[in-house]
């Protein structure tokens, strides 16, 4: 399913043709709708629901897994990050949010974009910004968590910012410790360098994650990689 612009700029286009015709805002989602080629929102919706890539990456994921998400600014890494957490219940899993980039209204106004509603989860996500977030503190956080948890980390950089915290490659192995004992999935999302935009590469790849401490990345079960709409899953190398 290929839509002329993300499902949250659809909304947004329909909340703006909604003011300035005049008309109900159903009535715009249904006319947008219809230009993508649906009878009415509610089709699209249901069936983005269905075939969104989030649905496809999570069918990729297996209990103990860590998982990377990498792409440049404004390419939607932390939007499927989000999703992910959001569709964890379909999967069974309770989703749960580590961000050290946004507050928490920040991170329920990009659900909304979403389409995901606070207060309409059958499994409300737990969003925490606190500033002592890192591979300690999530742990020490689920701790008494259910262990069908669906952990996303935003992001990866901003682990060992503070000098307390251990360094980012043992906050890497913690958390990969962490999934494994507890069967859990965690989802870290990481920047791309910005030499990649330079460089003649379609996709980014492993080697283009920005590193400013040193992190063995082979560790990771599965990369996940996004430019202009598109989305590329990896598997690990097994030796």
């Amino acid at each position: 399913m290929r839509l002329s612009s993300p499902i949250y700029k659809l909304k947004r286009q329909a909340r703006l043709l909604a003011r300035n015709d005049g008309i109900k805002l159903h009535a715009a989602l249904d006319q947008i709708a219809v230009k993508e080629g649906f009878k009415s929102w509610s089709q699209l919706a249901s069936k983005y629901a269905k075939e969104t890539p989030a649905m496809e990456i999570l069918d990729q994921m297996r209990s103990g897994d860590l998982v990377l998400i990498g792409a440049r600014p404004g390419h939607g890494k932390t939007l499927l990050g989000l999703e992910l957490s959001a569709l964890a219940e379909t999967i069974d899993r309770s989703g749960y949010v580590f961000t050290l980039d946004f507050n928490e209204n920040d991170v329920w106004d990009r659900f909304e974009k979403l389409g995901f509603e606070k207060n309409r989860l059958a499994r409300p996500v737990i969003v925490d910004t606190s500033d002592d977030i890192s591979a300690d503190y999530i742990i020490e956080c689920l701790n008494d968590a259910p262990h069908d948890a669906l952990i996303v980390v935003d992001y990866l950089q901003l682990l060992d910012q503070r000098r307390t915290n251990p360094a980012l490659n043992e906050q890497v192995q913690a958390l990969k410790k962490f999934a494994t004992e507890r069967q859990a999935i965690v989802v870290v999302i990481s920047q791309i360098d910005r030499t990649f935009e330079l460089s003649s590469s379609g996709m980014p790849s492993i080697k283009d994650i920005r590193l400013p401490n040193p992190v063995d990345l082979s560790i990771f079960d599965k990369r996940c990689f996004l430019k202009d709409g598109e989305v590329q899953m990896e598997m690990a190398a097994i030796d």
